[in-house]
């Protein structure tokens, strides 16, 4: 990976305190507890109240992560928050956390690669510790998807919750840390899962509003198809390039954006379902936030143990993936 051995030096999450169950989508589209769980396995999703924004929830899950470690904010080199709902255009969502955190020394950017963020970020980050550039870096996973979800369309609107998962970085010692990182795009898919309002090309206008283009249209089975193919393979990918085979894998930590999506991961795996941490009954798909979420939970669950391969795995808008290899 480059001089030094990185790893994950403490985690942290936080969801919003606000519950949305599946029975409380039946009073407001056309659909039902049973059809939800059988097709994506959720059955709640946490929504952030009016007052929050994505910084918000950021905040609370780095000023964990960042306490996990044994540091202080003063300690961070720098901070990336991969989000696809940040609080604004600019200033990016990773400044304002930083003056929220006090991180007077860290520089910052959001990077957006949608669900698969939190692993470019991961990337990202590891490789400026492994050169020397940084010592401490921060990567947070936040959003508050309820503001860009059509409460309207129940083809999306079961899917998708509000949280925030962060990560610190630093140099951890030999035989352990970052493996292998398998990064891809295919941008000839990017129609099927978007926001097309309120960009360059289509600015906001009473036009963007009335159709609906400030939320997220999905074209759920051709999604579907290729989160399937795409989840196993890049994950085989990632264990290939660190020389590891699927039986060295302890713990499977997946995006968690439906159970059947996972299941096919793990079939291709040849993993049992104990050996993949599973959240998305209490969160949903929260995008960026979902990987580094389970992870913190899994932490907090003593699912972890030192020397335990972690594969993360995800994909998202863009098209994107990403899978990681951690030796703990």
């Amino acid at each position: 990976m480059g001089l030094h051995p990185v790893g994950i030096i403490g985690t942290g999450k936080y969801v919003p305190e606000r519950i949305l169950t599946n029975q409380q989508l039946e009073q407001m589209v056309e659909t039902n507890d049973e059809w939800i769980v059988t097709r994506t396995g959720i059955k709640e999703r946490r929504m952030a109240a009016a007052t929050e924004a994505t910084s918000d929830l950021a905040y609370e899950a780095a000023k964990r992560a960042i306490e996990a470690a044994g540091l202080t904010a003063e300690d961070i080199d720098l901070i990336i928050v991969s989000t696809i709902t940040p609080d604004m255009f600019f200033p990016s969502t990773a400044c304002l956390l930083q003056t929220k955190l006090g991180a007077s020394k860290a520089a910052a950017f959001d990077l957006s690669a949608a669900c698969s963020g939190f692993i470019y970020g991961l990337a990202t980050a590891s490789n400026m510790i492994a050169t020397g550039m940084y010592k401490h870096v921060l990567v947070v996973g936040a959003e508050t998807l309820s503001r860009i979800t059509d409460y309207t369309d129940r083809n999306t609107c079961i899917l998708f919750g509000d949280g925030a998962g962060a990560v610190v970085l630093g140099q951890v010692e030999e035989g352990r840390g970052f493996r292998s990182f398998e990064l891809g795009a295919d941008g000839s898919g990017g129609e099927l899962l978007k926001v097309s309002g309120g960009g360059s090309r289509m600015p906001s206008s009473e036009q963007s509003i009335s159709e609906k283009q400030h939320y997220i249209h999905m074209a759920g089975n051709d999604v579907f198809k290729f989160a399937v193919r795409i989840m196993g393979s890049a994950a085989e990918d990632a264990l290939a390039k660190a020389g590891l085979a699927k039986e060295d894998v302890d713990l499977l930590i997946p995006h968690q954006a439906n159970i059947r999506i996972i299941q096919s991961a793990l079939n291709r795996l040849n993993l049992p379902e104990e050996k993949a941490m599973i959240n998305l009954d209490k969160y949903g798909n929260m995008s960026a936030a979902s990987i580094p979420v389970a992870l913190a939970e899994a932490v907090e669950q003593n699912r972890v143990k030192e020397g335990d391969t972690l594969v993360f795995v995800g994909f998202g808008g863009g098209l994107t993936w990403g899978a990681s290899v951690l030796v703990w």
